[in-house]
């Protein structure tokens, strides 16, 4: 079958196997692209549609780095990669959204997302660094704050502008909804999500360099100890840019080399998205043999009677 007279290819299957016995299986799709957005690897289809959850917060983050913002309050790339994060609300992490809040002038009491279950504070809620961020940008654009979740708002119609603009494409396009932290996401083809990891990670514009370099410089801030994102940009130095999203979305970008992964497992498996993700990442040469086997200890091998398998590979259109 020559290139381009197909949509899809197989999909991967993720086992969960106990003791060697298929106990589950779960079923994913991934895309690779170019920054020029041409597909260059599948699993699945490149048109399958999720909500891109989490893994739009590098995006977000645009609205901070392209405002002025940054310099305005004197924030740092230690302050812009919690402001991309999806974070463990640990004691630093926490210190580190209330620097972003206290450098703009502006009070915690501010921050819409919710106190997370066995917290006291919306500082530990995961996505407080994105909310800190917002908040920032209105205090400097002279945004109102207390509505800064609506779609409507200032700040998220210049955040859909940003990611239209990355896709060359009218951002109002794309079919929005709250996420659980009350930010809007977007519904995104996997081709489009890969498309712009693509770009994050090509170096072509100095606002997505920053993002990535702040990502990949303070892995810790981004997600925490022990965590795939952290671990998998802590031990690749600075190579691969990586950041999970909800329901099983996984994205990431080859830093310097403009090329995008986007991963979906259909049922949302947190887990398997991991095990999925490593195990593209080896077939493309994208991380050392060292470097999966220490990821496969962490994230494939279970337990002592549990471990994943995946099965498939990803195929040229």
């Amino acid at each position: 079958m020559t290139r381009g007279t197909r949509t899809h290819a197989p999909k991967l299957e993720v086992h969960l196997l106990r003791e060697g016995i298929v106990e589950s299986t779960h079923y994913v799709e991934a895309t690779v692209c170019d920054a020029r957005g041409r597909v260059l690897l599948v699993a699945g289809s490149s048109e399958t549609t999720s909500f891109v959850r989490s893994a739009l917060k590098p995006f977000q983050a645009l609205a901070v780095t392209t405002t002025g913002t940054l310099e305005r309050y004197d924030l740092t790339d230690k302050d812009l990669a919690i402001i991309c994060s999806s974070h463990q609300g640990s004691v630093e992490q926490a210190r580190q959204v209330f620097n972003v809040l206290w450098r703009a002038d502006i009070d915690p009491s501010a921050l819409q997302c919710p106190i997370p279950e066995g917290g006291n504070s919306p500082l530990q809620h995961n996505c407080s660094g994105k909310h800190a961020g917002m908040l920032a940008v209105c205090q400097q654009r002279k945004w109102p704050m207390n509505t800064y979740l609506r779609r409507s708002a200032p700040v998220q119609e210049l955040i859909l502008s940003k990611i239209g603009e990355l896709l060359a494409m009218p951002g109002a396009e794309l079919i929005g909804a709250h996420d659980d932290c009350g930010a809007p996401t977007y519904s995104m083809k996997l081709g489009q999500m890969a498309h712009l990891y693509a770009l994050l990670a090509s170096g072509n514009t100095l606002d997505l360099e920053r993002i990535v370099r702040a990502m990949t410089y303070y892995p810790t801030m981004v997600a925490g100890p022990g965590a795939f994102d952290t671990e998998l940009m802590r031990l690749t130095e600075g190579e691969l840019v990586s950041k999970a999203g909800g329901a099983g979305i996984q994205c990431l970008g080859r830093v310097g080399e403009g090329m995008g992964l986007a991963i979906k497992v259909l049922d949302g498996s947190k887990q398997a998205k991991y095990a999925a993700a490593i195990y593209i990442l080896r077939q493309m040469g994208w991380i050392s043999p060292s470097v999966s086997e220490t990821l496969a200890d962490s994230f494939m091998t279970l337990s002592t009677y549990k471990r994943f398998e995946v099965i498939g590979e990803l195929s040229m259109l």
